[in-house]
């Protein structure tokens, strides 16, 4: 009886909060972009100044990343992240409303197109890496707005309405959500069918992940992104989608890179671990292109075990030599 008393509760209040995010999602659709950008703005003062939202987290990883910062330099990029989180969220829930493929040229901007179009038509599969950077969102959404289906692997979120609502977005133009939980042979069925896979790739990957500089600082990467190009012979681009010199709705996405199994001249596609270091690089160049769009509140890096420890000093010494 407790338990069934405890779901209840926990679904009103799951439901309560949907409603409140909905909500607020609907005032959002009725502002011009001015004025969510305004709204941003002083959204973003406030989550970096007295809430103090993440600000242990986010200074940790701004001290890491920029130890030659100073406390002027972190809180300002701080203030600038947290603009580009509430823009993200706003742009999010203007997208289905003003975003379409009559005017998609209004809002978004390509580079690299031949490339990018090359893998996406290729009958091979495709593995896409990006990562909690810029617009990520917008950039699935305008994929499959063009008819390119793309399946991807995340987490549910703990709140099931919330989950549905943001699954309705991420499919209305034909991605795939795909549970992280026993994906890998749904994942690998895909690939053999020449599917496209579009993976976030700064998670933290636990102990046991593959760890390597990210940014120059150590942090686990999981494995299973490389597993899935190499066990498939499927060509990894990783990808970018950023807000164009700040405005809302204006949009760059194009690629930093591509490393294909079948014409790896570079060597990257050797193991795991050299494709994995492969694709931190690049999305490390892709972050540098606008700093202020990437998730520095994200607990990206961890302290890693004793072990691997020692073979990072080690090996940073060697480099140092």
């Amino acid at each position: 009886m407790k338990q069934t008393l405890g779901r209840i509760r926990t679904l009103i209040i799951d439901f309560a909060a949907y409603t409140v995010v909905r909500l607020l999602v609907a005032v959002i659709q009725t502002l011009p972009l001015d004025m969510g950008k305004s709204f941003a703005t002083a959204v973003a003062w406030l989550a970096s100044g007295p809430l103090q939202i993440r600000r242990t987290a986010t200074d940790e990883n701004l001290r890491r990343v920029f130890p030659d910062a100073d406390e002027r330099e972190r809180t300002a990029l701080s203030q600038a992240m947290w603009q580009h989180l509430i823009l993200m969220v706003c742009e999010i829930a203007w997208a289905q409303r003003r975003l379409h493929l009559t005017n998609w040229s209004e809002y978004l901007t390509f580079r690299d197109n031949r490339l990018m179009l090359k893998a996406l038509l290729s009958k091979r599969p495709m593995v896409g890496v990006t990562g909690h950077f810029g617009n990520f969102e917008i950039g699935g959404y305008a994929l499959g707005l063009m008819g390119f289906s793309t399946t991807t692997i995340a987490r549910k979120l703990d709140n099931p309405f919330l989950h549905r609502w943001v699954e309705r977005f991420r499919g209305a133009k034909g991605q795939v959500m795909v549970d992280k939980e026993g994906c890998a042979p749904l994942i690998d069925q895909h690939l053999q069918n020449g599917g496209v896979l579009s993976l976030l790739a700064d998670q933290h990957a636990g102990d046991k992940g593959c760890w390597l500089p990210f940014l120059g600082v150590p942090a686990s990467s999981h494995k299973a992104l490389a597993l899935f190009s190499l066990s498939s012979n499927a060509p990894m681009l990783v990808s970018f989608t950023i807000r164009a010199d700040g405005e809302p709705m204006k949009f760059v996405s194009g690629c930093v890179g591509v490393a294909d199994p079948q014409n790896d001249h570079a060597g990257v596609c050797q193991s795991v671990t050299t494709l994995t270091q492969w694709y931190n690089e690049r999305l490390a160049v892709a972050i540098d292109m606008a700093l202020e769009q990437y998730w520095w509140l994200h607990r990206r890096w961890r302290q890693p075990p004793e072990r691997v420890a020692r073979r990072l000093a080690k090996e940073a010494a060697k480099q140092a030599a």
